[in-house]
């Protein structure tokens, strides 16, 4: 056999495998179970591995690579178009053998062990942040039905629950007391497991010379520091400019045009919607401070100044998702300088950038 590269389509148990000789034609198939796949590799003549940027396939690039293998994960948005007919394993296949031949499809760069490690951190606190609020809200509405109005905000709507239970003279009926005094516990328990996660995050971000760099900038703190490296390594070089890092994190217009129409409409909302997230919440901040600086009569900066201009021409929301675009792009360019934000550094920058509004 004749074949320089192989294309996998990844399953649990189940993996699907198509060879192809140096010319990109398949010369073979095969389907191996996991135990055949893990030795598939050893003193093989392969050069090329492509697979698709899926559940553990970072885990099976960094094993293959170990032998000396190159390994490319591609998009699955973009190896989707090349899928003929019907959809089975051997067409998935052949499918990441035609994508990786073109030239315009950028490869994802394989994570680290350490990477994957903080992202899963990222996604803990996450969840147990889901799971307090749906806590919360549940207690809240316990002590609505029965007549008892509690305030918003967590820390004092669980100060209020905690003293309506506590209360034998509180319109709560005893038969719900046990069950919503066992639910306040479990988000004490919460609270303190997510104060742990979030110091060891403060901890790693002290010894990480990049998340000291990233928290320089405004709007980016603890969390968006830790998780831009989890998802960039630090290293921004594979991207072609800022734009193509923000639209990374789907913070770019979408576009429709045609002929001499152009239409610009909203964030593409692509790619890491966690990160996006964050950058979303620390514009808002930013404008807001910004907001209440200018009420108080108080300087502000040239980013703040340039955010509050985009917001007086167009509408708040429109500006935190022009700033959250900015502050990726700020994020890029430190990353890239291994340099701090510095205001004065790019004032004259902020004041000549634009940025495409959605209608």
């Amino acid at each position: 056999m004749n074949a320089t590269t192989v294309a996998i389509d990844l399953a649990k148990n189940v993996f699907q495998l198509a060879y192809a000789d140096a010319n990109w034609k398949i010369v073979s198939t095969a389907r191996l179970t996991r135990s055949q796949f893990q030795r598939c590799f050893q003193n093989s003549s392969i050069s090329l591995v492509i697979m698709e940027a899926c559940g553990c396939a970072h885990y099976w690039a960094r094993q293959i690579q170990a032998q000396g293998i190159e390994v490319r994960l591609l998009p699955p948005r973009y190896v989707r178009a090349y899928v003929k007919r019907n959809k089975t394993d051997a067409a998935d296949a052949a499918a990441l053998l035609e994508a990786a031949r073109c030239a315009d499809i950028q490869p994802v760069r394989i994570k680290s062990v350490e990477q994957q490690a903080l992202q899963s951190l990222h996604r803990t606190r996450s969840l147990w942040m889901t799971t307090r609020t749906a806590r919360i809200n549940a207690l809240r509405g316990f002590c609505r039905e029965f007549g008892i109005d509690i305030a918003q905000g967590a820390r004092l709507g669980l100060e209020q629950i905690a003293r309506a239970l506590a209360d034998p003279n509180s319109l709560l009926p005893e038969l719900l007391r046990t069950s919503m005094r066992s639910m306040i516990d479990e988000l004490r328990l919460l609270e303190v497991r997510i104060n742990q996660l979030e110091k060891q995050l403060g901890e790693l971000a002290r010894q990480s010379a990049t998340c000291t760099t990233l928290l320089s900038i405004p709007g980016v703190g603890l969390l968006t520091a830790t998780a831009m490296v989890a998802a960039t390594s630090g290293e921004v070089s594979h991207f072609k400019d800022a734009r193509h890092f923000a639209a990374w994190f789907g913070l770019t217009p979408k576009e429709h045009s045609s002929g001499q129409t152009r239409r610009i409409g909203r964030i593409s909302k692509r790619g890491d919607r966690y990160v996006r997230m964050l950058l979303t919440h620390g514009a808002r901040a930013v404008l807001n401070a910004a907001n209440l600086a200018t009420r108080m009569q108080r300087p502000v900066d040239p980013l703040r100044r340039w955010a509050l201009q985009i917001q007086q021409r167009s509408n708040h929301n429109k500006a935190v998702c022009a700033l959250a675009n900015k502050l990726a792009r700020i994020c890029y360019a430190v990353l890239r300088d291994h340099e701090p934000y510095g205001v004065a550094r790019l004032d004259h920058k902020l004041q000549q950038s634009t940025f495409a509004m959605p209608t």
